[in-house]
């Protein structure tokens, strides 16, 4: 009878200070998962944003609205690189990879904005997507981290059957792109333009190999974009080209984005 109450006291203060200390946690673990699902909202707002103003952009081609064009074209640029640069951490194995595409699509950004003004600024507008290419390329070659097992590695085999792919379908539509600068009399775009077609080439080859699927299709989407540009450019005008191109384009930037996620 002596020990009764003490051991009382004892159970009521064990169990009030582990109470207390469940209180004092859950605000913090709540905080918590309040700011995950605030980030992954956020990231698919912005993903959301990007989709509507691609739309928008696409009307704005496809009926010829310049103004709304020049506003929803780089609107969908901008909603991807905020939307890739707030991919919570734990939704991404890909942390390195991340910030090398984050640096590609502001690239591609300022090439959209030159492309799109009234005065030709090809080559500089060339010149950004060149650099932002080169970004993509070295992003894709970033191993996911931690390391996976096995470790992230590329296959010769897949790698040579990419190559035979891309080139089987890029070859044609180059060398006609070749042969029509020629002819125009515009040597001096040859060079550059062979060096952005190998770019985006080794792009496609890589993103293939990567075991993603949206960064392979992604890849594959912007050759295609390109490829309807050069030859709307420089070949002969494609029935609606200019809207082929920014909708294989922008799908081709969003899967890219997407291809971070988990």
């Amino acid at each position: 009878m002596v020990r009764g109450p003490p051991r009382r006291r004892f159970v009521r203060f064990y169990t009030c200070d582990r109470e207390g200390s469940n209180r004092a946690q859950r605000p913090r673990w709540s905080g918590r998962r309040i700011g995950r699902v605030w980030r992954v909202a956020t990231f698919w707002a912005l993903m959301a944003g990007a989709a509507v103003a691609a739309v928008a952009d696409w009307v704005a081609v496809g009926t010829s609205r310049r103004r709304v064009e020049y506003v929803a074209k780089p609107a969908v640029l901008t909603a991807l690189v905020a939307a890739a640069a707030s991919i919570p951490a734990d939704q991404i194995d890909l942390v390195h990879r991340r910030w090398w595409f984050v640096a590609a699509l502001v690239c591609c950004l300022a090439g959209d904005v030159l492309l799109m003004l009234p005065r030709d600024r090809f080559i500089p507008g060339l010149t950004a997507f060149l650099v932002g290419h080169g970004l993509f390329i070295v992003g894709l070659l970033q191993a996911p981290a931690p390391p996976g097992n096995p470790p992230f590695a590329f296959s010769a085999t897949g790698l040579a059957l990419a190559a035979a792919i891309v080139v089987a379908a890029a070859a044609w539509p180059g060398a006609i792109m070749i042969r029509s600068l020629a002819r125009a009399g515009q040597p001096a775009l040859i060079g550059p333009v062979c060096l952005y077609m190998a770019a985006i080439a080794t792009m496609a080859v890589l993103a293939a190999n990567v075991g993603i699927v949206a960064a392979a299709v992604g890849a594959a989407l912007f050759l295609l974009s390109d490829t309807l540009l050069g030859l709307d450019r420089f070949v002969r005008p494609i029935r609606q080209g200019d809207l082929a191109v920014h909708v294989t384009y922008h799908l081709a930037q969003g899967l890219l984005v997407l291809s971070l996620l988990r």
